[in-house]
């Protein structure tokens, strides 16, 4: 995620149940993020090994699907609201209420205002529609985000799930303003992001003109699960520059990594795909270097605010990336802009050139830049690489130096996503990288740390009306107590008394009263 973060400790293979805050210890933001990884972690192994790989509860089962063609200018889904779980996360599609306005005072027409006011609003749509689900994004006027057709081919409707962070910059409620506009924002959050998709039988190696649930379903967990696993890998180490001169004062002579302070190094895949098409981004502050834009005029952007200090704000020569809510949630690489002129009076920066068509122009969608800290890609056989739309071209079997010592190294046969990434803590108390190694101390190839994609199958749309519902359901497991017959009720209470009798008399269940009298009985015989 990017956030600005220390560290990322959480490990699943080391079993920890909890996080132990110790007196008198400093508090570190790592700690508290295990212990919330670890607590979430639990919960959805859980929740996965109960209901499997995804259900939802038959009586409120979210995600229902209607396919809806002809009515409309042009096609679309209903979704409809409840809850699912996808590999143990929960996905909510419920609908929420629109607020209804305080009407207008002292107008003749209040009354009238009021009643109108509360009709249109008492009774919202009750789900989502393909168009306007909240993270799905889809423009109509991008011909590879329009539905299939269901009179040429049946197509499969299925849920996209993943999680990414959320700062102020993105969502200003989150931001604190008792604090002051002088102060950062403070904690940030991560969100569930599901994208309801389209996906054709071809790309599901179908050839059925009609197939079966089960053949749908088997077909989609074999797509999925080479999409959830990502091949490529990537190792990193620290070594120490041909031409060290720092200040002995600042940095130890033997030192390997060269960096002045401690840093958190973000290695995030720009474009995917395979390696000589793919490139790769990074940031020595794990990509939490934002700005929030108040307007887009050209190549200019008039930003809300400039960073804190001169290590966290912009310089002509960086590298930005100009996006928004929108194209965050749809994972698409969008140009790297170099900024070429910074007016800091007026909060402008200029780039070197106009954002994307689409991208930013919207308030309501948040735009804003992200900074990158490479400038050029790393040099080879002499001479430096040169950058691929702003970012530095992946290049697998070899060793590229990022900066201060800072080398990373992308395994030969992989296949890139956009948005997986790896991130490398950087000590100065070490002089080195944060990074597993042998016993022979060479670095191990490790997957991306996120972003971790989860799929579950909705629908087989034949048509209108025509919806193949995939999904799976699960019945609450509590139920009535049964109750007890009356033959089992008097046992019961006859076995109870006899213990109370026996408890009361150690004697073996005869009072003294009882025995008196069978000695008297004796005596007179």
């Amino acid at each position: 995620m990017h956030a600005d973060l220390s560290r990322s400790t959480f490990r699943p293979e080391r079993h920890y149940s909890a996080v132990i805050a110790q007196q008198g210890r400093v508090q570190l933001d790592a700690d508290a993020n295990e212990h919330t990884a670890i607590q979430l972690h639990h919960a959805r192994t859980l929740a996965a090994d109960l209901i499997g790989p995804h259900g939802g509860p038959v009586d409120a089962a979210g995600f229902r699907i209607d396919y809806v063609g002809g009515k409309h200018d042009i096609d679309t889904l209903y979704i409809h609201g409840g809850r699912y779980y996808v590999d143990g996360i929960l996905c909510d599609a419920d609908r929420p209420a629109p607020g209804i306005p305080v009407p207008d005072e002292d107008t003749e027409d209040t009354k009238d205002a009021a009643d109108s006011t509360e009709q249109e609003t008492a009774a919202p749509p009750a789900f989502w529609t393909y168009w306007d689900q909240p993270d799905g994004f889809r423009d109509p006027e991008k011909p590879g985000d329009r539905l299939p057709s269901p009179a040429q081919t049946p197509f499969v409707v299925y849920l996209k799930v993943w999680e990414r962070s959320v700062t102020a910059a993105e969502d200003p409620a989150l931001r604190e303003v008792a604090l002051g506009a002088a102060l950062p924002d403070t904690a940030a959050r991560v969100k569930v992001v599901w994208q309801v998709l389209p996906l054709s039988l071809a790309e599901l190696a179908i050839e059925e003109p009609e197939p079966s649930k089960d053949v749908v379903r088997a077909a989609f967990e074999r797509w999925a699960r080479g999409r959830a696993a990502p091949s490529a890998r990537l190792a990193a180490r620290s070594e120490r520059p041909d031409h060290a001169d720092e200040d002995p004062c600042l940095v130890k002579p033997d030192a390997r990594y060269r960096g002045p302070e401690n840093q958190l190094y973000r290695v995030e895949v720009h474009a995917g795909g395979a390696a000589k098409d793919a490139t790769f981004k990074w940031s020595r502050e794990n990509g939490s270097v934002v700005f929030p834009v108040d307007e887009l005029d050209g190549t200019w952007v008039q930003l809300a605010s400039l960073g804190q200090d001169d290590k966290l704000d912009l310089d002509v020569g960086d590298l930005v990336e100009f996006t928004d809510t929108a194209y965050a949630s749809r994972l698409e690489p969008l140009p790297l802009l170099r900024v070429e002129e910074l007016d800091l009076p007026g909060r402008r920066v200029r780039l070197s050139a106009e954002p994307a068509p689409g991208v930013g122009r919207l308030p309501h969608l948040h735009p804003f830049l992200r900074r990158w800290d490479h400038h050029e890609g790393p040099k080879r056989k002499g001479r430096t690489t040169a950058l691929k739309g702003g970012a530095v071209p992946v290049a697998e079997g070899e060793w590229l130096p990022l900066e201060d010592g800072v080398e990373v190294y992308f395994a030969t046969g992989g296949t890139y996503r956009t948005g997986d990434h790896w991130i490398i803590p950087a000590r100065t108390a070490t002089g080195s990288v944060e990074w597993p190694a042998d016993p022979a101390r060479r670095p191990l190839l490790r997957a991306p740390s996120g972003i971790a994609r989860h799929f579950a199958p909705l629908a087989l749309v034949k048509g209108e009306g025509g919806a193949v519902d995939l999904r799976l359901g699960f019945a609450p497991r509590a139920g009535s107590i049964p109750a007890a017959d009356e033959a089992t009720l008097a046992a019961e209470e006859q076995a109870r008394r006899q213990e109370q009798e026996a408890e009361a008399d150690p004697s073996g269940g005869r009072s003294q009263t009882t025995a008196a009298a069978e000695a008297a009985v004796e005596g007179d015989e």
